[in-house]
């Protein structure tokens, strides 16, 4: 006679059942657009309130807030919840930590799809935050609400953080709430971000590289198109700064890692703003960004004297201002070793549930990961996507937010 079932296959049981409330829960988060103030949006508060209630309805009651004060969304404050399910022991805590806020759509040309109306097609939902990062948000949640109904108590507490900010610099999301709370997340937490991934599950990543946003400004002197010698292009200075700080950049700091994906830094022109509404006219200011992911080796600091160099030499060659500003600059934090408990906790669950035995590597985009790095927290990033995040036509399959549930609910159970 077989054996009763186990916790985890209680919970991953009880997971499958929940496939078609996962889908409605994206569709619900997808509508209300968490964009930060940055991003030209209110903030996240709405989606703070449906998650709140959603969690009431669960039964879940041990919810903290750790609001951030910012008075340019109407509420003047962006929410950050401690999710808490107490376990067999409270000395360990497993985070899963997860951001509410997403990016602008881009060009809706673009989009097959209203980006902010959640589409399901071919076993796909379509739309802009299904996988950046609501698909880790929904799966940390539904395996908080298959332990509630099952009522199995995870082997130690268990936490979801759910944070504002994430796109636009932290400030007011994990920079906040480590601030307030230092003693929140200790040390020996185990603390899993789902922002960050491969197709088949099989990476845990463990190290980041260091981010350097760079916003430039170059003014001249705007002046009729035909008469080009009373003026100064700005938009010609800049075209010039932008190929030479391509070119000197990828030359200065051209060193490769095959930890990392891909193995080079690198320094990408982004975000061009609008100068003159009309061909006639020279413009007299250019403004333009650079995003820098820098290999760990290299100094941020260092960087950010080559590209103000680079910048006084287009100055002085064209006889133009320029104005360099660094909207974001975070040196790369420690790397999670590849035998924390972490990253063999949640390789054993990969294995259990996905079949595949996950790799410790580096990436180069940022995660909140860093934020517990550097307060010598040992986090891993792990999700099962595609890599959709900032693309148009972004989308989450949802066997992935089922089997990422099961995931997180086998840590729970470990």
């Amino acid at each position: 006679m077989a054996g009763a079932p186990s916790d985890f296959e209680k919970l991953a049981r009880r997971i499958d059942s929940y496939r078609d409330q996962m889908v409605e829960a994206q569709k619900e988060l997808t509508a209300l657009a968490a964009l930060g103030p940055e991003n030209g949006g209110q903030g996240e508060w709405k989606r703070a309130i449906l998650l709140k209630e959603k969690l009431r309805a669960m039964g879940v009651t041990n919810v903290t807030e750790y609001n951030a004060k910012d008075e340019r969304v109407p509420e003047g404050t962006r929410p950050n919840l401690v999710v808490r399910v107490p376990g067999r022991q409270s000395q360990q805590t497993v985070w899963v930590m997860a951001h509410m806020d997403i990016v602008p759509p881009g060009d809706l040309k673009q989009w097959q799809t209203q980006p902010f109306e959640a589409v399901v097609k071919d076993g796909k939902i379509f739309g802009r935050g299904v996988e950046d990062n609501q698909q880790g948000l929904v799966s940390a949640l539904f395996a908080v609400k298959a332990l509630m109904e099952e009522g199995v108590t995870p082997t130690s507490d268990v936490a979801l953080l759910l944070v504002s900010d994430e796109e636009t610099g932290n400030k007011y999301g994990i920079d906040h709430v480590m601030k307030v709370a230092p003693g929140l997340v200790k040390k020996d937490d185990l603390v899993i971000v789902p922002d960050s991934g491969t197709p088949a599950g099989d990476m845990v990543e463990v190290a980041e590289k260091s981010i350097l946003w760079c916003e430039l400004t170059v003014r001249g002197k705007q002046v009729h198109a035909s008469m080009p010698h009373q003026g100064n292009n700005a938009h010609r200075a800049a075209a010039h700064l932008t190929i030479e700080l391509d070119r000197v950049l990828h030359e200065r700091y051209a060193r490769e890692d095959p930890v990392y994906d891909p193995p080079p830094s690198t320094f990408e022109p982004t975000k061009k703003e609008a100068n003159v509404p009309n061909i006639n006219t020279i413009p007299g200011e250019d403004r333009f960004c650079f995003d820098c992911r820098v290999l760990p080796e290299y100094s941020i600091e260092e960087v950010k004297k080559t590209i103000q160099e680079v910048a006084a030499g287009i100055e002085k060659r064209f006889a133009v201002k320029i104005t360099v500003r660094f909207p974001q600059c975070l040196q790369a934090a420690p790397a999670t070793p590849a035998d924390a408990p972490v990253v063999r906790e949640l390789s054993r669950a990969i294995a259990a549930v996905r079949k595949v035995q996950a790799k410790p590597m580096g990436i180069g985009g940022g995660t909140v990961a860093a934020a517990f790095r550097m307060h010598g927290v040992p986090a891993a990033v792990w999700s099962t996507m595609d890599d959709m995040a900032h693309q148009p036509n972004e989308y989450c399959l949802i066997d992935n937010l089922v089997e990422d549930a099961k995931v997180f609910a086998h840590v729970f159970c470990r």
